[in-house]
């Protein structure tokens, strides 16, 4: 019998377990792919496992609904703070977390003894193609690449983009369409993402800028497909847009399931996230 939490940050949600005191389970990634269907299991974007940590507070282990492994979720991670918190894992407001994608930070905002936002240190953007990873040049190697990706064209179907790459420990390719509310997401977010310019894959991210402090952003992401929201995508939406000029150090995203607040501060090069984490219930089943 296997006890979750089904959570969502902005409607990115995922089923949540915690395995400080049992350990991983076996055979975890059919687990996900189990419990994330939507028709036969709990329902979600993925799985997240909370585990013991030698060097922070917790450990995150993320899986996809296909049941690969992800680096990191800025959505799962702040939940992952409310979670221990609101069930008494730890009363600290400040506390870390060993993922993937290095060490976060969060910082969480308690009201009536619950977690209600998290902001959390995101780190630094990684911009270097050989370490998002983006191979710029089909016909060349990818590694010792250290540039910058800007308007890397990549043609899907009909259609020709335009990307800025940034990985925030998983890779991201940014680019801007019209009118991004009717944009035909999954049509070609789902040859994108496993174009051969992103070895890991990558997620898509499809922007529409509205101001220099307002973004609007759509994500096809790797082995989820479209999700209401992501955190690492968001941060690398306000990286690369401020990069080639278009927006302020700080910019509030829009996404499908609400809100992000991203800031860039560049005297330490680091990316601040804060956003919402939502308990939605808890539950037992077989598997």
């Amino acid at each position: 019998m296997i006890e979750f939490t089904k959570m969502h940050g902005l409607g990115n949600d995922y089923v949540y377990m915690d395995c400080t005191k049992s350990g991983v389970p076996d055979n975890v990634s059919d687990l996900a792919q189990f419990i994330s269907n939507r028709h036969f299991g709990v329902g979600s974007d993925g799985l997240i496992l909370i585990c013991s940590s030698d060097i922070c507070d917790f450990k995150m282990k993320m899986y996809n609904m296909d049941g690969s492994e992800a680096q990191m979720c800025g959505n799962g991670i702040r939940c992952v703070g409310k979670y221990v918190y609101d069930k008494g894992l730890t009363n600290k407001e400040r506390i870390t977390v060993e993922t993937l994608a290095g060490t976060k930070v969060l910082e969480l905002n308690v009201k009536n003894n619950k977690v209600e936002t998290v902001k959390v240190d995101m780190g630094e953007p990684i911009l270097e193609a050989s370490k998002i990873p983006v191979i710029v040049n089909l016909e060349e190697k990818l590694e010792n690449n250290n540039q910058e990706v800007k308007e890397l064209k990549i043609k899907a179907l009909d259609k020709e983009f335009s990307f800025t790459c940034v990985s925030m420990g998983n890779p991201h390719a940014v680019t801007i369409v019209e009118n991004v509310k009717n944009f035909e997401v999954e049509k070609y977010g789902s040859i994108l993402e496993k174009d051969a310019h992103f070895p890991q894959r990558a997620n898509i991210e499809f922007i529409e800028i509205v101001d220099r402090n307002n973004i609007k952003m759509r994500v096809w992401e790797r082995g989820s497909g479209e999700t209401f929201a992501c955190g690492t995508g968001a941060c690398a939406v306000l990286v690369a847009c401020n990069m080639n000029g278009l927006v302020n150090d700080e910019v509030t995203v829009e996404l499908l399931g609400g809100n992000l607040m991203i800031k860039w501060d560049k005297q330490n090069n680091h990316i601040y996230m804060t956003g919402p984490a939502t308990t939605v219930f808890e539950g037992k089943m077989e598997y």
